[in-house]
């Protein structure tokens, strides 16, 4: 699944490609996405609109929509689901197997929302109302946000059994911290996945944020992780998991110690670290 990295290496490469520009058209050819399309309303208040700005809240990409005469400013919501992708083709190529809008562009281009297993969603939310929506109201903080900071989590996980991985995904304390990011950052900051977030110290959490940081901006920079199908808007691959220290690597030597490491699931998802290195 697309995370934090992934959407912002999205949002980055349409930025200069769609920021000023005029959508002109929608077509919607599949509504049946996780949360159905709304063709009738994008139909009705996205041909004229010019894009004002590209945002990120969480995993969603944010496409502020300018005011234009009585339509208020809003956004269009765009969220990639598990294998979702957004592009520009290229003129009058095919659209790909699985694409389900696309935007007719200012200056005779077309932008494409595919997504295979069909767990996006495109949306229109008005720009005064989005802190109110039921998909943001309850969202956490931004990891890469001066307000993520190690009190914030010390205060916040104080008498939880949950597992500290665990804690690190939920997007209700912090947003956009994947499997693989969590992973990661735990192994790098020393930090057992399986302890109790109540029981983790001010001073492994002082470890814990600055490692999650490094660790989301460094993915930013690699272009996010390709695992399997996830593609920029320009369709070149993420570059970071050639970086990775632990994840999806179950049964091979620890790059620190030489420990074997494990892989174990918890709450559905395969959790990898090293014995040693975590204890």
């Amino acid at each position: 699944m697309p995370e934090l990295p992934e959407v912002e290496t999205v949002r980055r490469g349409l930025q200069g490609l769609l920021e000023g520009e005029l959508i002109e058209g929608v077509d919607v050819r599949e509504t049946r996405l996780r949360y159905p399309v709304d063709a009738r309303r994008l139909r009705r208040e996205l041909p004229g609109r010019r894009v004002k700005s590209l945002g990120r809240r969480a995993k969603y990409l944010l496409i502020l929509l300018e005011e234009d005469g009585s339509r208020e400013e809003a956004f269009l919501v765009i969220h990639l689901g598990m294998s979702g992708r957004i592009y520009f083709s290229e003129p009058g190529e095919t659209p790909q197997l699985h694409t389900h809008v696309i935007f007719s562009i200012s200056g005779d281009r077309e932008l494409h929302f595919c997504d295979p297993r069909r767990f996006g969603l495109v949306d229109l939310v008005p720009a005064a109302l989005l802190e109110e929506d039921k998909r943001f109201s309850s969202l956490g903080v931004e990891p890469l946000s001066d307000e993520c900071s190690a009190e914030y989590f010390f205060e916040r996980s104080r008498k939880l059994r949950q597992p500290v991985k665990n804690f690190l995904m939920d997007g209700r304390r912090v947003v956009g911290v994947g499997n693989i990011y969590a992973s990661e950052t735990l192994f790098l900051a020393g930090v057992h996945p399986q302890r109790a977030a109540g029981r983790v110290s001010l001073k492994s959490w002082e470890r814990i944020t600055a490692v999650v940081k490094e660790v989301l901006t460094e993915a930013i920079r690699q272009g996010g992780t390709t695992l399997k199908d996830f593609q920029g808007p320009d369709g070149t691959a993420g570059y970071f998991q050639v970086l990775l220290r632990v994840y999806g690597r179950g049964g091979e030597e620890c790059p620190e110690c030489s420990s074997i490491i494990r892989r174990k699931v918890l709450s559905g998802r395969s959790t990898f670290y090293c014995p040693r290195c975590q204890r």
